[in-house]
This record gives structure tokens, sequence and C-alpha cells, in this order.
């Protein structure tokens, strides 16, 4: 296929390429909703999401409460929980509570908070706390106490600060704290659109780096310490946690891979641990969270799988992603992957349009935003690498479309110029042929013009009423009055001592001038085989032989040259009847004196319902205002035309 059959190269198609290249690297506000429905998507199909099989959730649930008491219980009854699930053998126990404040009790004085210090004092356990980011109190708080020996490596001066810096923090009674081995802090704060999609495992407080609390809980259960954190730049660093390497975001947020829908990991109601119901090796090498799902003390978030996901399984979600070590991770070098796809991406509809076509290019935009999508699903499968389609499907459909479009109003303006020639050629034609009967007869080409304007008047009135409204549209109107002076063309083909006869004719002579609709229609007939039928696709031919052929029918069946009645006469041969009798009766002639206009409104009146259409009669009659002036009023009729002029 040589490159004519495709769309016409145009500087503009760099246009969307440019732009969506700008969208990439500056990222505005304004596309930040499309881009997070995009990684959502992605999310939603991804393919590796079942849990590891490592963690287990303890629930404080409606059926626990409504057994033991509301919440929150007695600190025996925490330390007997405690207890038990340490005793099953738990890798570590994650308590997402905060003791803030010391035990109720009925009688004053009683507490067993030092019952559940010392269980915390036997290990394993891991508490939470909370930080604040608005205003730092004035006293050092004696929490939190178990900060990372983080090593920070790699960055340079113009690197931001991989860290958010809280102001205060939150923490459980310092007869817990002090007795806590490992804690981390509970924050994790969605985005503006209310759903959390990445989580800090990394905040700095007062000049030292804490641990998440799913972090905490995992460093308890697999490893000591000896943590690195590499800052490859501002958007990116990586932590080097035990064997693990844990790719973060510029500020040590991790992407969460969501396992599923809520209650995804296995849920274990607290009392039936309490009560020794729950099966003994539930527990063994596991990371237990303990949280509450109880209506009125829970607390829930939007994840891009779920709109009621408890804050407990998103603390659990990234124990298993750091267990299992698939995470989520946008590359390096991300942005400069998503701005070179779309660049290429543009560039290849551009060539596919000006190569093969709009079609080609069509399919190939398809193929193209498909193969975006369905990668990056591929890629978040096969290694958790996230890379939007997003900015090549804008770039692809960007070029597409503006193609397309450059494309379509260059075929309109060609359209437009082939019409815009197509007129001119057919007003030559019909020129040609008028000027043709003008050059055999004067007079008959000065009466084929007259009809023109009278046509129009005509037309737009009839087009008035309902009936006719849909067949007479203003431009049918326009080719009408265009092709009312051919109506008479086929007298060039009659006899000049019959068309010149100054007298009434005889038979024969009247029958040979009645020939001339057959003749019309003949000459009519050999421009449309010259043409062919491609260039009267319009119709335009076609209408002027109704015209020409069906002027001299009448209503009543008693016309020529078939005797044609009422409605099987064509519109067109209707109106031109009474444009041409009219302008007959009032126009000087050899053969007969004009008549004054309201003797051929007369003429026409009587006609109504014999020889003319009634309903053409009545518009004809109602604008006959407006033909009035357009010829000369004539003395009283001295020889009456002759039928067939």
């Amino acid at each position: 296929m040589t490159r004519r059959s495709g769309i016409r190269a145009t500087p503009w198609a760099l246009v969307p390429m440019a732009f969506t290249a700008a969208l990439s690297v500056y990222r505005p506000s304004l596309l930040l909703g499309t881009e997070r429905a995009t990684y959502d998507a992605l999310l939603r199909h991804d393919r590796a999401r079942q849990p590891g099989g490592r963690v287990v959730i303890v629930d404080i649930d409606d059926r626990s409460l409504s057994t033991l008491g509301q919440w929150p219980w007695r600190r025996s009854v925490v330390a007997d929980l405690v207890s038990r699930l340490r005793a099953a053998g738990a890798a570590s126990v994650a308590l997402d509570v905060l003791l803030a404040e010391p035990e109720r009790s009925a009688t004053p004085g009683e507490t067993t908070d030092s019952q559940l210090a010392e269980t915390l004092r036997q290990g394993g356990i891991v508490t939470g706390y909370a930080f604040t980011f608005d205003h730092p109190s004035e006293t050092a708080r004696p929490c939190p106490r178990q900060s990372l020996g983080l090593a920070i490596l790699g960055g340079s001066d113009g690197d931001a600060d991989p860290f958010f810096r809280a102001a205060d923090a939150i923490c459980s009674l310092p007869v817990f704290t002090d007795a806590t081995t490992a804690s981390g802090f509970l924050n994790a704060s969605p985005d503006s659109d209310g759903v959390l999609r990445r989580v800090p495992l990394l905040l700095q407080y007062r000049g030292r780096v804490y641990p998440s609390f799913a972090l905490a809980a995992v460093a308890a259960a697999t490893h000591g310490g000896g943590d690195v954190l590499r800052i490859a730049n501002a958007n990116a660093v990586t932590l080097q946690f035990g064997d693990r390497t844990v790719p973060l975001d510029g500020k040590s947020h991790l992407l969460v891979r969501y396992r599923g829908v809520k209650r995804t990991f296995p849920y274990v109601s607290a009392l039936d641990v309490l009560n020794g119901s729950a099966a003994s090796n539930l527990f063994a090498d596991k990371i237990v969270f303990v949280g509450t799902t109880a209506l009125g003390t829970r607390e829930v978030v939007a994840t891009p799988l779920d709109t009621l996901f408890a804050a407990v399984e998103v603390h659990a979600s990234v124990a298993d992603n750091l267990l299992r070590g698939d995470f989520l991770h946008r590359p390096e070098h991300a942005v400069m992957l998503e701005t070179m796809t779309a660049i290429g991406a543009g560039a290849l509809i551009a060539l596919l349009a000006m190569l093969f076509g709009v079609i080609a290019s069509a399919v190939g935009c398809v193929l193209l935003v498909a193969g975006a999508w369905v990668g990056s699903a591929a890629l978040v499968a096969a290694n958790g690498t996230v890379i939007s389609p997003l900015f090549p499907t804008i770039a692809g459909g960007g070029t597409f479309a503006l193609l397309a479009a450059s494309q379509l109003a260059f075929e309109r303006r060609r359209a437009d110029r082939a019409s815009a020639e197509k007129d001119a050629s057919r007003r030559m034609m019909i020129q040609s042929l008028l000027s043709l009967t003008e050059t055999r007869d004067a007079e008959t080409g000065q009466h084929s013009r007259r009809t023109r304007r009278n046509m129009r008047i005509l037309a737009e009135e009839l087009a008035k009423q309902p009936d006719f409204r849909r067949s007479l549209t203003p431009e049918r109107i326009e080719l009408l009055s265009s092709l009312a002076p051919l109506h008479d063309i086929g007298k060039v083909g009659v006899a000049d001592r019959v068309l010149s006869k100054p007298a009434a004719l005889t038979e024969t002579e009247l029958a040979e001038i009645r020939r001339h609709p057959d003749l019309g229609r003949n000459v009519i007939d050999r421009a449309q085989s010259e043409m062919g039928d491609a260039d009267d696709e319009d119709g335009v031919l076609e209408l002027a032989k109704e015209i020409v052929y069906t002027h001299h029918e009448k209503w009543d069946g008693t016309g020529y040259p078939q005797g044609l009645r009422g409605e099987d006469i064509p519109l067109s041969g209707r109106l031109m009847a009474v444009v041409d009798v009219y302008d007959a009766a009032v126009t000087e002639r050899r053969y007969h004196s004009a008549v004054s206009h309201d003797d051929a409104l007369k003429i026409i009146a009587e006609g109504r319902g014999t020889h003319f259409d009634p309903a053409v009669v009545d518009a004809f009659l109602a604008v006959s205002v407006t033909l009035c002036g357009s010829h000369d009023s004539g003395e009283p009729r001295k020889t009456p035309p002759r039928n067939g002029s």
C-alpha cells in the first residue's frame, strides 16, 4: 500500500506526544485522580494476592465483647490472651491497641497493670503508639523507646529528606513501654481521595528513626537489626531489612500489595483463644496481630480493593508483604520510562496513520492501548513493578484523534471543493442547455429563465404546508428553481416552421410540438449517459427529467405525454405546470398577446382541480402579490396560447 492511502503527514501529530510527555514529567494535580484510578485498576487485576500463611489476626469481635464485657478489658484478661498466644508458638504478638490510661476497676486502687507488664517483659510482644505532626510538646515524652539502629547511605545535598518528621507521640503507660522490647507506630494516612494505597515504614522523631507497627512485628519474629537505608534519588529509597530489600518512595512509604478484600487473612475470635477452643497449631511460628473489629471500637479504611477494610488488616498486609518480599514498587527511573513509552506510542500511531490510513491506525491504537494495559498488569503480577499505562494511552489516543480529525477536516475541505466544482459543472451544464434553447428560439429561452424566480417563490410557499415540508427542503427548492429553466429544452428538436409559426397550429403541428417533453428527456438522458451514474448520485439529472417530461401533465389526467393523474404526477411537474402557464399567459408571444396579472390568476384558479394540483394553486394564489410586477401587464388576449407552449 502506498503512502497516498494513509493520512496526510502533519506537524500537529507532535502536539499530543509533547503534551503527554509534559504531563508525565510534571504530573499536574489535575491528573492525580486519573493516575490513582489507573493504579487501582492495576491492583484489582493483580493475581499474586494470596497471603503467605504466616500472618494471623486475633479479633476482639462482637462475640468476644458480648461474653467478656465491653472494651477495654481488664489487663489480666489481655495478659491471659497474650500468654496463650505465646504458648501456642506465635513468633511475635502485635497488640494493635493503645493502653494510654490506667485500668478502670470497681475497687479503688485495684489494678492488674503489673500482671500485663510482666507478660510483656517475657518478650515476643510488640506494642503500638501514634505520632502526631502538628505541635511538639514542650517536655520530652518517655516514649517511644525502640528506635532503629539505621545506617543511611547514598543521597546528595539536593535529595529530599527521606522521612516525614513527627512532632509528638501518644504512647501506652510507662509501665508498659518500659516492659516492651519492641514497638512501632500505628500511623497510616490515606491519600486525599480517602484511599489508603501506601503506608510509612519509617518516621523520624527527635533525630531518631522509628519503625512502623508491621515492620516492628516482623523484625521481632525474624531478625535483630543491622538495617540500612539506601537513597537512590528524591523519589526512591530502599531499606535493607535483614535479607530483604524493601523498595520505598522518597519519603520511606511502602506501596501496600493488598491480598484481597476484607477478611482475606485468617481471623480467630479472641474468645476462642481465651476459652481454648482455637486449634493448638494455628499460631505456631506465626505473626499474630491482635485488633478489634467489634462495632463501635473498630477502625476501618478504604483501599483500592475494598471500602471497609479493618486497620488491623492493613498492618497484617504490610507484614505479609515484608515476609514474602513480593513488593509493589516504582522503578528508579519510572517517570522517564513512562515518558518514553508515551512518545513511542504517539510516534507509532502517527506512523501507522501516515503509511496505512485511518483504519489501520485505529486498529493499531486499540492494540497499543490494550497492550499497554495488559503489559502493565503483567509487570505487576510478575515482579510488582508499577509502570502506568495511562501516558501511552493518552499519547496514542490523542495522536490518533488529532490525526483523524485532521484527515477528516482535509477530506471535508476536499469534499467541499468537489461539491463546489460539481455545482459549477451543473450550473455550466444547465447554462449550456439553456443557451442552446435560446439559440434555437430566443422567446423560449427567455420564458425559461423567468420561470426560475417564480418556481422558487411557489415552492417556498408550498413548503409551509405540513404535507410538503419534508419533500420541499431548502436544498430541494434551490435545485428545483435552478432546473426550472430546462423545462422546454426539448423544443430544440421541434422544426422551425412549427416553433416559430405566428398563428394557430394544425393538428399535425400540434402533435409535433407535443413531442418536446420526450425530446427534452432524451437530451438529458444523453447527458446523463455521458456523465455516468456516479456523477448524478444526488439525482439532479433525474429531477431535471421529471420537470421536462411531466410539466404538461394535468391533475385530471388529460395532459400529455403519459396522461398521468393526481399525485401520480411528480411534485416537480405539478409545480412547473402552474409556473409555466402563468408565465406563458402574461408574456407577449408571436402567436398571442399578453394578459394582465389578474387575468392570469383567474386562468390558474379556473384550472384548480382539473389542470392543476389544488394545493399548488392555493400556494400560487397566496404569493400572487409577490409575482405581480415580475411581468408587464398586457392587453386582453387576442389569440389563446397554443397547447404545448
